[in-house]
């Protein structure tokens, strides 16, 4: 499978304001879908339909699951990469990413604590080389999908 399709993952999110600058970042990378899972408080009640709106107005997909496995399970990815600090084994250097091929889901945790080690099992845990503490799920993901998406798109990757 050539190039490179990424699917981003929001997971444990309650806050509205993570959760749609999250979105933001996702879709102004021109990355034509998001997945949010075990959305719960605020965010269940008012963000996600904010976020509905807007990739409803940029014409991109956006899906609800009720947890990360569902993700994993409903996206089939070849590679899964759990963007976690506490549980990661590697780490991607944001100056060097990895040349990634075919679908890879990348999950960030949008709650203060980090993901379980039964979450961070469902992928290959990673973390952001030269940071030591959480950033928070915007911050993590502008890291780690645009230095990955700039090394894509340099091989010819395509993203709708």
């Amino acid at each position: 499978m050539p190039g490179l399709r990424l699917v981003p993952v929001l997971h444990n999110v309650s806050s509205i304001q993570r959760l749609v600058d999250t979105a933001r970042l996702v879709y102004s990378l021109g990355l034509g879908e998001l997945v949010v899972t075990k959305a719960y408080g605020a965010a269940a009640q008012h963000g996600l339909a904010e976020v509905g709106r807007l990739a409803y107005k940029l014409d991109r997909s956006f899906f609800i699951l009720p947890d990360l496995k569902d993700a994993v399970e409903l996206v089939r990815p070849d590679r899964v990469l759990v963007v976690t600090l506490e549980h990661a084994r590697a780490r991607i250097d944001p100056a060097n990413p990895p040349r990634l091929e075919g679908v890879v889901l990348v999950a960030f945790n949008g709650g203060d604590p980090d993901f379980t080690a039964q979450e961070a099992a469902l992928g290959e845990p990673v973390y952001i080389e030269g940071v030591d503490r959480r950033l928070g799920a915007p911050a993590e993901a502008a890291l780690t999908l645009y230095p990955i998406l700039r090394a894509a798109r340099g091989a010819g990757a395509s993203n709708p």
